[in-house]
């Protein structure tokens, strides 16, 4: 009975210790937030470091594990540190016992006996050293064990171990040291590494190279005894130079990068930046700023059409520069100067009240208290639409958006996700929009563009993995495409059309802009496959006097294209209905000739057309097997022209009906004009229930 008793009492006992043991783990568990509390690391779409940042107790603490090293260092690590690392339970008894004996014979520490684990728990919550101190790590050692898996161990140790000055973790040291990934060390290198975390600051190799070399040594010679590498490569090995200064980390998209990680909560961002291109784009523009000599800044974007992702993204040449160098201008609003006008004559078409071919006039003109005039003072009389927004000039845009109105312009490109600042205009939106008179940022001109490139869809730009944006019609097809077709004819630079051009194996149809004063100078141009956009002037918005679009930034951007990869120098096929003509004497008559609506003939008291059904901002069912949507008209001179998304759709006398039959769900601009030319126009949603 006494020994029954006895053997109960034990696993009583046993349980109950168990049992506290079982509480107190989930009591205390081990703190991780020194762990977690990594550094932001912004990297391109291949996972290469963009830029990192430090935490905000300024350490260089890089997320590393064992995937992201070289094996040959892992295999180093254990057979120096741990050689039972793979078997033990987070306490090697062993190497306490030798640890005790070596303390007993010597009456000083010969060797700590420390397990990566211990070690491991040690780095996530730093103590003084004594017997106190190693009791700790061991308890929290047998936590780690039970908790997670040998790598999620040596994780933590790759991560927080340290190397000298502020570098923590293994990614940082050779980053630092060797200007290379950990995944890419030589023996020599990992040895190296292997023996820095033993003391950090007197072996720093910036500071103590000797010091850093005797320690490499002394680790190689282990490992050759251990018969871990072979006396050969041991020498070869200690042969190698040891670094004697720190390298800079990457630093490249240093504004798009400030942007994702004051976003985020640390570790890594993936972005969809193309790495290479990047520096390539970097480097060009610095030398072009250099030869620009008077202080001028580059902005630019690359953006792949087919998915909008950001491919490269360049904020300014000089990150470091004392005043401005900071300022991401490639998000600061500026004047467009004339780069909004292909968005105007776009919703133009969609309206029907012109075609690429129409005439429009190129004169004196006064709009109220507004008289433009073009940009060299001059004028070309009557010309068509193409070639009013091929040479950009004034008088026909300013006339175009009176029609389109500022204000319904200002709206939509708004709803499309351009950010618009007007907060300099006094009042409402006005016809000054089409020469520059509102804000934008580059990458909202750039998105805009891609827009056009994409058939008149318009989605947020993609910076990095997530959600796809939803995508906005703000305009047809067809009205995409006559913009597009007239940009593919703007004249290149002086010196590119003959000689530098020559040879250029790329469809590229581009609009610039030159705000007043000569401020800014734009350049944003598409090809199939990519969209660029490229801005040009000072930080402060000083004047650049003979800097404009065409001769600063068009360059610029014409260089950014030829790094882009190939492509075949193929333009957008027109949609099925699209309105191909020659000349305006191959238009219908309302198409003809664009005028004013005050400079219109008068009608001989006839009211101008409206339409009665649809009615305007509705929206309709369509079935497919139906007949077609009834589009109904009110006054006017017959016969009416009805024009759907910027494609005529047919004639019809005055009160006969016309039919239209939707091709898909979606926004629909239906417009009516008479014989006159006057017209109307409303905007209605598709919906097929399919």
């Amino acid at each position: 009975m006494t020994m029954r008793r006895v053997l109960a009492i034990a696993a009583v006992a046993a349980a109950l210790a168990a049992g506290a043991l079982v509480w107190a783990d989930a009591l205390l568990p081990p703190d991780f937030s020194r762990y977690q509390h990594r550094s932001a690391v912004v990297t391109d779409r291949d996972h290469a470091m963009l830029r990192a940042f430090t935490t905000a107790d300024g350490e260089w603490r890089l997320a590393a594990t064992p995937a992201d090293v070289d094996p040959r260092y892992l295999v180093l690590l254990r057979g120096y540190e741990d050689r039972r690392f793979e078997s033990h339970f987070g306490v090697d008894p062993l190497a306490l016992a030798r640890a005790a004996t070596q303390w007993i014979m010597h009456g000083h520490i010969v060797s700590g006996g420390s397990t990566l684990t211990m070690q491991a728990a040690r780095l996530l919550a730093p103590r003084p050293r004594g017997v106190a101190t190693k009791l700790i790590q061991i308890v929290r050692a047998l936590q780690l064990e039970t908790r997670y898996g040998k790598d999620d161990i040596l994780a933590i140790y790759l991560t927080l171990a340290p190397f000298g000055g502020n570098l923590e973790g293994v990614r940082a040291a050779g980053l630092a040291y060797f200007g290379k990934e950990p995944a890419r060390l030589t023996l020599g290198e990992a040895a190296l590494l292997v023996a820095l975390p033993q003391a950090p600051e007197r072996l720093r190799p910036d500071r103590h190279p000797e010091a850093a070399r005797a320690a490499r040594s002394k680790v190689l010679a282990r490992l050759r005894d251990d018969a871990i590498v072979t006396a050969q490569e041991a020498e070869e090995a200690d042969s190698e130079p040891v670094p004697d200064r720190r390298l800079a980390f990457p630093f490249a998209a240093p504004h798009l990068a400030a942007h994702l990680a004051a976003a985020s909560g640390g570790g890594e961002i993936a972005t969809f930046i193309d790495g290479r291109l990047q520096r390539e784009i970097e480097g060009m523009a610095r030398g072009e700023a250099r030869w620009f000599g008077d202080g001028a800044n580059i902005a630019a974007l690359v953006v792949e059409n087919a998915t909008g992702r950001v491919r490269a993204y360049l904020g300014g040449v000089d990150f470091f520069e004392r005043r401005a160098g900071q300022v991401d201008l490639a998000r600061s609003p500026r004047s467009p100067g004339s780069a909004l006008k292909p968005f105007i004559y776009g919703m133009a078409f969609d309206d029907g009240f012109v075609h690429p071919a129409s005439l429009i006039d190129d004169a004196p003109t006064r709009f109220g208290d507004y008289a433009p005039k073009d940009f060299d003072r001059d004028y070309r009389g009557t010309v068509t639409v193409r070639t009013a927004l091929v040479e950009s000039l004034n008088v026909p845009a300013v006339a175009v958006l009176e029609r389109v109105g500022p204000m319904r312009f200002v709206a939509d490109l708004r709803q499309a996700g351009a950010r618009l600042s007007t907060r300099r205009l006094a009042g409402a939106p006005s016809l000054p929009v089409a020469l520059g008179g509102v804000g934008i940022d580059l990458a909202d001109l750039t998105m805009l563009y891609a827009g056009l490139a994409g058939g008149g869809t318009v989605a947020l730009l993609g910076f990095a993995p997530g959600p796809a944006a939803p995508k906005h019609r703000l305009m047809s097809e067809t009205a995409a495409w006559y913009v597009a077709d007239i940009l593919a004819g703007s004249a290149r630079p002086d010196g590119w059309a003959d000689g530098i051009g020559l040879g250029r194996n790329r469809a590229i149809g581009f609009k610039t802009g030159t705000s007043y004063g000569f401020r800014d100078a734009w350049a944003v141009g598409f090809s199939s496959a990519y969209t660029v956009g490229v801005w040009v002037g000072r930080a402060d918005g000083s004047p650049r006097p003979g800097h404009y679009g065409r001769n600063t930034a068009t360059p610029v951007m014409l260089k950014i294209f030829d790094l882009l990869p190939a492509e075949p120098p193929l333009r957008r096929a027109p949609p099925a209905d699209t309105l191909i003509a020659d000349d305006s004497a191959s238009l219908p008559p309302a198409l003809r000739h664009f005028v004013r609506q005050q400079d219109e003939r008068p009608s001989m008291g006839v009211t101008p057309p409206r339409i009665l059904f649809p009615a305007d901002g509705t929206q309709i069912e369509a079935t497919p097997a139906g007949s077609g949507i009834v589009l109904k008209a009110q006054g006017g001179r017959g016969p009416l022209f009805w024009i759907v998304n910027g494609q005529p759709l047919g004639t019809a006398g005055l009160g006969a009906d016309l039919f239209w039959k939707p091709q898909g769900d979606g926004f629909a601009r239906i417009a009516v004009i008479d014989r006159d030319g006057r017209r109307a126009a409303i905007g209605v949603r598709v919906n097929s229930g399919q």
